[in-house]
């Protein structure tokens, strides 16, 4: 039998719409399958007047497990300039979550690693479970961060912060994330997702004209994000073609340390 679909499930209640990313057999990993889900349910709440907020949520105990290591590895016996092609298309669909006119706040509940991190960072108000396992990992895997990573965390921790996070590739939980400025809130687990519909409420019980504005104004920098987008996927179709990805993915596979050489 064949695992079910990745979809993105929709609800409103209110003024607060609730999107889930559901593909809970792979943990939410972020597919270009899923990320067309998302990329849809994002159209579809653009055209509701009756929406004021979002909330950004994983089902199965997991926001996202990050990104697909079989898309991985797939990408490394294409071209340079395919990948990179690739790479720009596949953070669209997942940043297609900038493009909603009202505020967007991230519940993470579970892992966030690597990508499926810098999809909760690039919503407006990240709230975390406490004990939630999250890592911008990429360089453990022997790849360039992509989805924003040089440009979100920088952004949310700082400088220093951000570098050590993205050189290392190292585990935090959702109370240093706190403290980092990744996040605002920390909550027990199963509690996140309440937590993050109240705020919602709060918010959209607010002028919505206003907030709309608001959102704007206290928005990324849209076109420094592109610069950044650009040069990830330049840097991580590099990658696609080193040794040190297959390695990295190797390693995954087999849990062990990586050994990397460096090409």
């Amino acid at each position: 039998m064949s695992a079910p679909a990745a979809e993105v499930l929709l609800e409103v209640e209110g003024a607060v719409a609730t999107l889930t990313l559901n593909d809970t057999a792979r943990r939410n990993v972020m597919t270009p399958e899923l990320g067309d889900a998302l990329c849809a349910r994002v159209a579809e709440l653009k055209g509701r007047d009756d929406v004021r907020a979002v909330v950004l949520t994983g089902a199965g105990g997991a926001f996202s497990a990050g990104g697909d290591l079989k898309m991985l590895e797939r990408l490394r016996q294409v071209s340079f300039e395919d990948a990179r092609a690739f790479m720009l298309g596949f953070y669209a669909r997942y940043l297609s979550v900038l493009d909603l006119p009202v505020p967007v706040i991230a519940a993470v509940d579970g892992p966030a690693i690597g990508a499926g991190l810098c999809v909760a960072l690039a919503c407006d108000v990240c709230l975390v479970a406490e004990d939630s396992k999250l890592a911008l990992n990429f360089v453990q895997l022997g790849l360039h961060p992509g989805m924003g990573a040089t440009y979100l965390a920088p952004r949310r921790a700082g400088a220093q912060a951000a570098a050590e996070l993205l050189l290392t590739g190292r585990r935090f939980d959702g109370k240093e994330a706190v403290k980092l400025g990744l996040a605002l809130e920390a909550a027990p687990a199963g509690q996140v997702l309440t937590r993050a519909r109240e705020l919602a409420g709060r918010i959209a019980a607010n002028a919505p004209l206003a907030m709309r504005a608001l959102k704007q104004r206290l928005g990324l920098d849209r076109a420094e994000l592109q610069r950044a987008l650009e040069e990830e996927a330049r840097f991580q179709a590099e990658s696609y073609g080193s040794q040190d990805l297959g390695e990295g993915l190797a390693a995954a596979a087999a849990r062990r340390a990586p050994v990397f050489q460096g090409r």
